[in-house]
């Protein structure tokens, strides 16, 4: 726990304090914006969110459109076969169930009990329930994607060999209060330097700290990631 405290104040003196949105996001838009958002780039993700909410008056008459429409509009963000088809049987689904479009269902459960429930869906992952948990319920709950995958294992928080299995052990003893700062500025660590190859190791805040080895000393400058970060801007 101590050396993740240590970690997130080095990422905030170097990127500082990440923006939340306030008021925080609808969970249902939270939701299928992250569906939306798997495997591709946020700002590709972005526009098929917003492709669907200008398309229909409300989740509603989404739920009711036909499979191949969604489909259409979502296409930016690739794969829209199966996230079209995960998005409408969410939908459809939820008002069966609840008799509206909404996770209110969710209020009160705690945060396992939210991520049993809702990884039932097809398409939706650990890392999509959590990504709900954190930006549009406020829990403090990191999830973990590839970039916080890498760089918490590169670091040496942890050593795992799946995301999933990072999750479990990154917020098995998490500090209160960080996980959004936490969480997007790895992001961005991963992203601008602490890429897949050719790590920027000469210009990573956290070198002095780092367990990966052997460190690559090449990069002289890193880049400013120019990408929006989908969940802190929905709807906006």
């Amino acid at each position: 726990m101590e050396s993740i405290l240590q970690i997130n104040k080095l990422l905030i003196k170097h990127f500082g304090i990440p923006k939340r949105q306030n008021p925080l996001p609808d969970p249902l838009d939270t939701l299928i914006a992250t569906i939306l958002s798997q495997n591709t780039n946020d700002n590709n993700s972005y526009k098929a969110f917003n492709n669907l909410k200008n398309a229909f008056a409300d989740w509603g008459e989404a739920a009711d459109a036909r499979r191949s429409t969604i489909e259409k509009l979502i296409k930016v963000a690739g794969l829209a076969p199966a996230k079209s088809k995960a998005i409408k049987n969410l939908l459809v689904d939820l008002k069966a169930k609840y008799g509206k479009l909404s996770l209110d269902f969710l209020n009160g459960l705690s945060n396992e009990e939210t991520l049993t429930k809702l990884i039932t869906y097809d398409g939706v992952g650990v890392k999509t329930a959590s990504c709900v948990l954190l930006f549009a319920m406020n829990k403090n709950v990191c999830p973990v994607d590839t970039h916080v995958h890498r760089t918490t294992n590169r670091i040496g928080i942890v050593n795992e060999k799946t995301p999933d299995k990072t999750f479990w052990a990154l917020n098995s003893n998490f500090p209160d209060g960080i996980a959004h700062s936490f969480h997007t500025n790895l992001i961005l660590l991963g992203r601008e330097i602490c890429k897949p190859t050719n790590p920027g190791c000469g210009v990573c805040p956290l070198k002095k700290v780092c367990k990966f080895e052997p460190k690559n000393f090449e990069m002289k400058n890193a880049k400013p990631n120019k990408r929006i970060l989908l969940l802190d801007n929905i709807g906006i």
